[in-house]
């Protein structure tokens, strides 16, 4: 249970106050959050059965909610100004999209055999939309969640994260991989995850925020190839599987190749078959290599890390823009940036960088300064403290 003083959660509970009359529940209402992620190392490994390092962070979704003696399901999405209802026995998709993340949990519930009775709530949060962080997933493990500890039903974290995704995929039609819900809900502060996306084994590593901090810098470019560009990706690494299974049938996916491989066979997999395969491989073991250097406390060899895969990703799996690798080229110059990479699916969107503490405020003002001059666009940068995963809040009052 996390105990904290919160205005976005005191925001989203005084509305709950104002749309739902006291009598309405005959039980108190409870607060819970779940948080946006980051990925520090390993991009668009997790469709190829490798491995990701992810985080959860200091902006979360938050649900305050009570159950109701009826069926009818009461939302309220604060930061909308809107509300939609329904009963447990209608999760038609209604016209108000923002719901179809509640819904889609509801659905999975109900799916699993599960039962629970109506409920009100109001939610909303200050995960940056847009910005790669994953609002959608902290919201339906928030919900999960907070249905889980309400209604008892006994579910474990591993389960909560099987089934949003499986909610996102089925329900809402996004075929995300399990890495955003999976950091969401087992989010460690100051720790990132290594996750193994064939296994769901997973392993914490230390990552201290005293000396280095991690500032994301939103281009506000839309992802506007991105859609399109992840299914051919997706279908070129599928490709290069199928090329290398007729001599290798041991592989299953390009996590059971490795970088020699790949370059073996430069001449069967063509380009840009070749080009995606030696990405994805050598970013698998940039993942393993980052842990070594974390678990050393070596952070500068991690930054450095953080670079390669940024060129792999502009280079060779073609997902970057031009305003991402000017972000990225643009820290070259600044001595108190250890690493920056490009974050997410690509095509816009953040980048992430790794920041000395004390010149934070001086790297935002070069950073916005240059972007300003050469894109005419303003940069929003937001500081992120990694935290927690999904839990139950007690807000104090000062």
């Amino acid at each position: 249970m996390l105990v904290e003083s919160n205005e976005t959660l005191a925001r989203i509970q005084a509305q709950y106050h104002q749309v739902f009359d006291r009598t309405s529940s005959t039980v108190a209402e409870r607060s819970f959050r779940s948080p946006g992620r980051i990925n520090l190392i390993g991009e668009h490994t997790d469709y190829n059965q490798g491995y990701v390092l992810p985080a959860s962070v200091d902006k979360a979704v938050y649900f305050v909610i009570a159950p109701r003696e009826d069926d009818q399901i009461i939302l309220r999405a604060t930061d909308l100004d809107e509300s939609y209802t329904t009963t447990l026995d209608d999760l038609s998709k209604p016209s108000q999209t923002w719901a179809f993340y509640q819904l889609s949990i509801l659905e999975q519930i109900q799916k699993k055999g599960l039962k629970i009775k109506g409920f009100q709530a109001a939610f909303g949060g200050d995960v940056p939309l847009g910005a790669g962080l994953s609002s959608s997933a902290a919201l339906e493990c928030a919900l999960l969640f907070a249905l889980n500890e309400i209604f008892e039903l006994g579910l474990d974290r591993l389960e909560i994260v099987k089934m949003a995704q499986k909610a996102e995929n089925e329900y809402v039609g996004v075929q995300c991989g399990i890495m955003d819900q999976f950091a969401s809900t087992f989010g460690k502060e100051e720790s990132v995850i290594r996750l193994d996306c064939r296994s769901l084994d997973y392993e914490y590593f230390p990552f201290p925020m005293d000396d280095y901090q991690l500032v994301l810098c939103d281009t506000q470019v839309k992802h506007s190839l991105a859609d399109s560009a992840y299914n051919t990706r997706r279908q070129e690494c599928e490709m290069a599987v199928a090329l290398l299974q007729a001599s290798h049938p041991h592989i299953q996916s390009l996590r059971d190749a490795t970088p020699a491989l790949v370059l073996a066979n430069k001449e069967i997999l063509g380009s840009p078959v070749y080009q995606r395969s030696k990405y994805i491989t050598e970013e698998i073991e940039r993942v393993n290599e980052g842990c070594k250097d974390l678990a050393a406390g070596n952070l500068q060899a991690f930054g450095e890390k953080m670079y390669q895969t940024h060129y792999g990703l502009q280079n060779e799996y073609e997902v970057s823009c031009p305003e991402l690798d000017f972000l990225v080229a643009a820290t070259l110059e600044m001595p108190e940036v250890l690493g920056a990479r490009m974050m997410g699916g690509g095509f816009g969107g953040c980048t992430i960088n790794l920041v000395k503490a004390s010149e934070l405020d001086s790297f935002e003002s070069k950073i916005r300064k240059a972007y300003q001059e050469s894109f005419n666009t303003e940069l929003p940068c937001y500081r992120v403290r990694i935290m927690d995963g999904s839990s139950e809040v007690v807000e104090i009052n000062h």
